[in-house]
C-alpha cells in the first residue's frame, strides 16, 4: 500500500513539473499567483470612474428618504416620476378598455389611453447623500387601498392637482390630513388651461397657511426638482427630528 501512494504521488510531481503529459496541461506551481498572470486590481471600489464621494466613503452612507405623490386620476403622477426619474422608472400602466368608461372621467383628458394600476416607482439623487425613492400612487378610487401600503415610511406627500377638477384631489388631501403625514400641493399646470396663483388654489381648496402650494410643470425634470426640495424642506420643518 505505501509503494502505491508513493508512486502516485511521483506520478503527481511529474506532471505539475511538465509542460504536458498525455494532453493535459502543465499545471502551475504553487503559489499566491499563476506564472505570468497579471495580479489582481487591489485598488477597490475607490479606482471606479464616475464615482461620487459619498459612494466611496465607506464611513457614512447616503440618507435614502421615500416620498409620495397622490392625487386624482390622470393629473400627471405617472409623468411626474418619469420626468425626475434617473433610473428607469418602474410604471404599471395598463390599456383603459370600456369596462372604465363608467368610472373614469376622461372629460379632461381625452387622449389617455392608459393607467396606473399599482404604483409609479423611481430615484433621484438630490444631494451628495441624499437620495430620494419617489412612489406614485393609483388615482382611482378602486384602487386606493393600495396608498396604507405605499405610504409606510415616507418623510411626506406630494398632491398635484389639475385646476380643471380641484375636486379630484379632496381624497388626497383628507388622507394625509388624517394619517399625519406632512405634503405639499403642487399645481401641474396644462397647457391651454387658465393659470391661476398659488394662493388662489390654496383658497380654493382650504389649504392650511403652513401647508406650501406650488406652481409647476410635471413634464420639465427642473421644474419637479423645485417640487420635490419644497416637499423635503416641509418635512424637516415639520419633523426635524
Amino acid at each position: 500500500m505505501d509503494s502505491v501512494v508513493s508512486d502516485a504521488s511521483a506520478v503527481s510531481e511529474a506532471v505539475a513539473e511538465s509542460p504536458a503529459v498525455a494532453g493535459i496541461p502543465a499545471q502551475p506551481k504553487a503559489g499566491p499567483f499563476a506564472p505570468g498572470a497579471p495580479e489582481p486590481d487591489t485598488a477597490g471600489p475607490d479606482a471606479e470612474d464616475g464615482a461620487q464621494d459619498w459612494q466611496l466613503d465607506h464611513t457614512r452612507a447616503p440618507i435614502a428618504t421615500k416620498i409620495v405623490v397622490a392625487g386624482g386620476f390622470g393629473v400627471g403622477k405617472t409623468t411626474f416620476v418619469r420626468a425626475v426619474s434617473e433610473i428607469t422608472p418602474l410604471q404599471t400602466e395598463a390599456l383603459m378598455t370600456r369596462a372604465s368608461e363608467d368610472t373614469d372621467d376622461l372629460t379632461a383628458t381625452p387622449d389617455k389611453l392608459t393607467t396606473t394600476v399599482a404604483m409609479d416607482f423611481g430615484r433621484i439623487t438630490l444631494d451628495n447623500d441624499l437620495v430620494l425613492y419617489v412612489f406614485g400612487t393609483p388615482g382611482q378610487q378602486r384602487f386606493w387601498f393600495m396608498w396604507d401600503d405605499l405610504v409606510r415610511g415616507a418623510i411626506g406627500a406630494i398632491v398635484l392637482a389639475d385646476t380643471r377638477r380641484l375636486t379630484d384631489c379632496f381624497p388626497a388631501l383628507d388622507y394625509f390630513e388624517s394619517c399625519g403625514l406632512p405634503y405639499i400641493v403642487a399645481v401641474n399646470h396644462f397647457e391651454g388651461t387658465e393659470a391661476f396663483e398659488a394662493e388662489d388654489v390654496r383658497e380654493a381648496l382650504t389649504v392650511p397657511p403652513h401647508v406650501p402650494v406650488v406652481i409647476m410643470d410635471a413634464r420639465k425634470r427642473y421644474s419637479v426638482v423645485e417640487s420635490l426640495l419644497a416637499m423635503v424642506a416641509h418635512a424637516l420643518e415639520a419633523t426635524p427630528e
